[in-house]
């Protein structure tokens, strides 16, 4: 009697190879997404980016954006202070992520409380440079990974300085140097502290917010971040900032 063929075997080896390549290919996708980004970030660490994917969210075409790059060095030390106080106060001790703040955020949150942002001067670099807007949990794990790789790749005075280089502090506008330029005719070497400050304190919601026509709340959180620069530079706070 002549033996049954067994048509099972090729059917299991086709999805069995189908399968494989798919695994293989989702593997490779993957290695080039890492090698990519983190060859990007790297990149970055000497490389002044001339455009960011903020840029391209704005309300009004590329071209009418304003923004001008500067060195370090032709950024006044009061307006790398005024970030740190009014943004991220931990920015020079953490490593991307200020854990505290983020608990803090979550017991308001739990406590009936609006969910406030916590988010560090990286990850604000991180969703600059790189991101889109969206409170998603697919985008926090993106930020989070882009911040992980800035603070690998990079010192604190470089993700400073492209903060305050990439900064939105006005509709269309980007960075200390093009708002000191539009706001008080001057360059962004030259901002005094008081100036610095009330960049500062637009930052939270810079579209919402004037520069050129403070309000109330404005005035009073620029005296507030005042205060916190000159209580910091008494404690010796950014004794560790190399400006």
């Amino acid at each position: 009697m002549a033996r049954r063929r067994d048509n099972t075997r090729p059917t299991r080896s086709i999805s069995s190879r189908i399968g494989s390549f798919v695994a293989r290919t989702l593997v490779a996708v993957l290695v080039l997404w890492l090698g990519v980004t983190a060859g990007a970030v790297a990149l970055l660490r000497y490389v002044d980016p001339p455009v960011t994917a903020m840029m391209f969210q704005q309300p009004v075409p590329l071209r009418e954006v304003q923004h001008h790059w500067v060195e370090r060095r032709a950024i006044a030390v009061a307006a790398a202070h005024a970030v740190i106080a009014a943004e991220d106060q931990r920015f020079l001790t953490h490593n991307g992520f200020d854990l505290e703040s983020i608990e803090r955020a979550l017991e308001d949150y739990r406590a009936g409380e609006g969910l406030r942002g916590a988010s560090t001067i990286t990850q604000q670099v991180a969703k600059n440079l790189f991101l889109w807007p969206g409170r998603s949990f697919v985008r926090k794990g993106v930020e989070a990974y882009f911040t992980l790789l800035i603070e690998a790749f990079w010192t604190k005075e470089r993700t400073l300085e492209v903060y305050l280089n990439v900064a939105e502090l006005g509709t269309g506008v980007f960075g200390v140097e093009a708002a000191a330029r539009r706001f008080f005719r001057t360059s962004a070497g030259e901002l005094t502290a008081e100036q610095a400050a009330l960049l500062a304190a637009v930052l939270p919601s810079p579209r919402r917010y004037s520069v050129e026509q403070p309000s109330d709340y404005v005035r009073g959180r620029r005296d507030w971040v005042l205060g916190q620069m000159r209580s910091l530079d008494t404690d010796g706070h950014f004794n560790a900032l190399a400006w």
